[in-house]
């Protein structure tokens, strides 16, 4: 909207501002239109002085002209548009659809009533969040291939995604784009180290999903913990067996050959979350894993993030590392048009799972997995002691039977301890797969409460008695 003489009145009365800038004459302009593309745009009154008084300027053509080219000298071009109010000039700059903007002396940014001068590091930040920096696109110079490169990884993959696996393995590399051959040598970018290599976590250290079960509803008192780490196809497989593992399942007869399973939660959905959360995490950020959460009453999958410009849930499409993406993709991984939050949707409603809960912020991504409806209705159907419909055992009608995964752990610790007797919890778990050294002192805890294993004897120097298995 065209600004009015009182319009001009009002802003000279306030002062300069974020979007609002004073000058006398043509010099330094340059700086003062990349400070306003490089933030939210603003306006320029030329030929008012610092005071806010109209000191004025005279407007010709050949002053206009003169202003087009300083926007036009300026890398890229800045779009500008010029109002003349009597003697001022004012010149409207748009904020930059293609940062970071750069004149004769360099790149600047708008800090509340200042131009000031930005820094290298601020315009790496800067190129990070316009997307022009992506992650999984950045060669990683130290995988050295074929030593650091499994092959195995490779051929799953081709399987899995239906091309031939025919070729070599360099050329099959080049062709999913995640490698390239200069001056005699294999590079691989971000996106192969993270899928491809034999230990991604040493070229990526960060790239780990952090998995965790809860004995609170606060989160504190934890039973279980694993650093998931491999690489993201293992990394979202890994992640599920934990979920898997923990999860309550109900049992229902329904006169087909295979019974039914009912799932405490939608794992479809949970899983199709988490693999949103390994194809967009912000990989340069250093000190943050992503983070699965599996409390008493729900799961949280956690992430942190840039938030992404004029975002707007369920309406975006949002893809921060596009090559991680389009490879998930090709595997039936994730959807490249940004469909992951309508999919967790859609099966939570076939499931009569409640819609998964998204909060975020500015710097995290969360979304919370609440229990199935048909979980729960089954369980208040045992509660009350009724006999559900449907569900049978042995030709006979009977209650609900809910058990956890944690059952088989529990049957391989006490077949473990009737041959070990004298094991401890570091040994138990190095023996059983998937478990930690406190998953295993919870689970000893729980089959003493059960009455199906006793300690004899000190913790050093005793032993287990294995009572019924």
């Amino acid at each position: 909207m065209k600004l009015t003489k009182q319009d001009l009145k009002i802003i000279l009365q306030e002062g300069e501002g974020y979007t609002i800038e004073f000058k006398e004459a043509l010099s330094g302009l340059d700086k003062e239109m990349t400070a306003f593309a490089n933030a939210s745009g603003g306006k320029i009154l030329l030929g008012v002085d610092d005071e806010g008084k109209v000191k004025g300027i005279k407007v010709t053509n050949t002053l206009k002209s003169k202003v087009q080219d300083i926007a036009n000298n300026c890398r890229p071009k800045i779009k500008i548009l010029l109002e003349e109010i009597g003697s001022v000039l004012v010149i409207n700059v748009r904020e930059g659809d293609d940062k970071p903007y750069e004149c004769s002396s360099g790149f600047y940014k708008r800090l509340g009533p200042n131009s000031q001068k930005i820094t290298r590091n601020e315009i790496v930040s800067l190129l990070k969040s316009e997307g022009k920096v992506r992650f999984d696109e950045l060669v990683e110079s130290k995988l050295s291939f074929p030593r650091d490169f499994d092959k195995t990884k490779l051929i799953d993959f081709l399987k899995r995604a239906k091309i031939s696996s025919g070729m070599l393995p360099k050329d099959a590399l080049a062709r999913l784009g995640v490698a390239q051959k200069q001056e005699g040598r294999i590079y691989f970018n971000n996106t192969g180290v993270l899928l491809f290599a034999k230990e991604p976590q040493r070229f990526v250290p960060w790239s780990v999903f952090t998995v965790a079960l809860f004995k609170d509803k606060d989160g504190v008192d934890i039973i279980d913990r694993k650093e998931i780490t491999g690489s993201l196809f293992e990394i979202v497989d890994k992640v599920i067996d934990f979920v898997r593992l923990y999860a309550k399942v109900a049992y229902k007869i329904t006169g087909k050959p295979a019974r039914e399973e009912i799932y405490e939660y939608p794992l479809d959905a949970v899983r199709e979350a988490v693999i949103n959360s390994v194809m967009h995490k912000d990989y340069f950020e250093h000190g943050h894993n992503n983070i699965l959460k599996f409390l008493p009453d729900r799961i949280q999958i956690e992430n942190i993030w840039i938030k992404p410009k004029n975002f707007v849930l369920g309406e975006t499409i949002f893809r921060r590392n596009h090559f991680i993406a389009d490879l998930f993709n090709r595997i039936n991984y994730g959807e490249k048009m940004g469909s992951g939050m309508r999919r967790m949707k859609n099966i939570c409603k076939e499931e009569n799972a409640p819609y998964p809960r998204i909060n975020y912020t500015d710097t995290h991504f969360y979304i919370v997995f609440k229990p199935s409806r048909e979980y729960l209705k089954m369980a208040e159907v045992k509660k009350a002691g009724k006999e559900p419909e449907g569900l049978e055992k042995g030709g006979q009608k009977t209650t609900q039977k809910t058990t956890q995964k944690t059952t088989q752990k529990q049957s391989a610790i006490l077949s473990y301890l009737k041959e070990y007797p004298t094991a401890s919890r570091e040994e138990i778990a190095k023996k059983i797969k998937d478990i930690t050294e406190s998953g295993i002192k919870y689970n000893l805890k729980v089959l003493q409460q059960k009455g199906l294993l006793k300690r004899i004897g000190p913790a050093k120097g005793g032993h287990w008695e294995v009572l019924k298995q």
